[in-house]
């Protein structure tokens, strides 16, 4: 094994690093872009999921303002739409296509969409695996490598890699709605709806940044400690 001070395989950890964060950087400056074009119609953010619950006959769904700046969710436990301060009131392009975005998941929920459906299922035991994964291969290093240990927290910390796959499809999947949405609804112009699909692709790829990091830190454990008993 290698000395403390010289792990080779640290460069994964720090790939996986720089992909979240080109993807982080890449969605806060689309959306900076297009926050400062004002949609033709003036809907905030607000106003436009409102209107898309309105005409998919969703009545259960409340939105809510909350603070931050994209912390925009759907809570489908308690069917709650919470968009962020910088979605709520603005009539920018860029929050009507978050705030659209959104409702995609609302709409997901109310037809029943099975990956949402296998996502939000799995969720609790990718709750758990996530805070035992570390602690469990920790532990089973100090008790004279307990492979069997280890194995356990390393298939609690795949099952973060799995819920991560499950989401892509979900998300990829609100952003169609989204923009479909929007289009056919009249709600943005022409001109408007390119613009929105670069803020929502943009968001997109910060799954895609969590999928290949988590990916890479995997593979980190499975290097280390995964080689079973055949230690120097």
């Amino acid at each position: 094994m290698f000395p403390f001070f010289f792990d080779p395989t640290y460069v994964l950890v720090i790939a996986g690093l720089i992909i979240t964060m080109i993807a982080s950087a890449r969605v806060n400056s689309t959306f900076r872009q297009y926050d400062q074009i004002q949609s033709s119609n003036r809907l905030t953010g607000a106003t436009a999921a409102q209107a898309i619950l309105d005409e998919s006959g969703i009545e259960d769904v409340q939105i809510r303002k909350i603070a931050g700046n994209l912390t925009d969710n759907y809570d489908a436990s308690q069917r709650v739409l919470s968009l962020s301060e910088a979605t709520y009131d603005s009539t920018s392009v860029a929050a009507i296509g978050v705030a659209a975005h959104e409702v995609g998941h609302a709409l997901q929920h109310h037809s029943g969409y099975v990956p949402l459906q296998i996502r939000s299922g799995i969720f609790p035991l990718v709750n758990i695996g996530s805070h035992l994964a570390f602690p469990l291969i920790i532990a089973g290093v100090l008790f004279s490598w307990n492979q069997a240990l280890i194995n356990i927290g390393i298939w609690a910390f795949a099952l973060v890699l799995i819920f991560q796959l499950v989401t892509l499809p979900v998300e990829f999947n609100a952003s169609g709605r989204a923009l479909k949405i929007l289009s056919q609804d009249g709600l943005l112009t022409n001109q408007e709806i390119p613009m929105v699909r670069k803020v929502l692709d943009a968001a997109a790829m910060t799954y895609v940044a969590a999928v290949l990091s988590s990916f890479l830190q995997l593979l980190r454990l499975v290097l280390l400690f995964g080689g079973g008993n055949d230690r120097d």
